[in-house]
């Protein structure tokens, strides 16, 4: 059985994080960037994130970190304040072996523990894995917006799910 760990980032995970991203972001439609990440841009992701409170976790099996995921926050304005939106990552290799379903537990454990409220995931609605992962841990399907984005010569559709954190 396989030991996930998971931790708050540091900055000498910054090339693994962007390597997974880069992965994602040219061959899936988890992200709909089209073109890939620098590390500058991920530097400045990690900082932005640090001056938000907000965390960036990774996950490790064996040391090798495998997995990435955020939150941050759902809407810039302050009456969203205490709605949050994820971001979770795994590397190709390592996809369907719990790595997302331990970095999406923590996020959840963290945005309890902040007194956050609802945490939102927006999928790419032919994103079965996420959406089933999401659905374990009690996200509910709560909006679907058809053709908001284009990747891979096709048009997107954007599924939001919820997740109350509190009653």
């Amino acid at each position: 059985m396989m030991i996930v760990h998971t931790r708050s980032a540091v900055d000498e995970d910054l090339p693994a994080i962007l390597a997974i991203l880069n992965d994602a972001i040219l061959n899936t439609t988890a992200v709909w960037s089209l073109t890939p990440a620098t590390l500058e841009q991920r530097r400045a992701w990690m900082a932005e994130r640090r001056a938000q409170d907000m965390p960036v976790l990774v996950a490790e099996v064996e040391g090798k970190m495998l997995g990435f995921a955020s939150y941050g926050p759902f809407r810039p304005w302050e009456g969203y304040k205490h709605s949050v939106e994820n971001s979770i990552y795994v590397d190709p290799g390592s996809r369907g072996q719990g790595i997302g379903r331990a970095l999406l537990a923590a996020l959840l454990d963290d945005a309890k523990g902040r007194g956050m409220r609802v945490m939102v995931a927006g999928i790419e609605a032919e994103n079965t894995a996420s959406i089933r992962l999401h659905a374990a841990f009690g996200f509910a399907e709560a909006g679907r917006l058809r053709q908001v984005g284009r990747k891979f010569d096709r048009w997107l559709d954007l599924l939001f799910m919820q997740r109350m954190l509190a009653d």
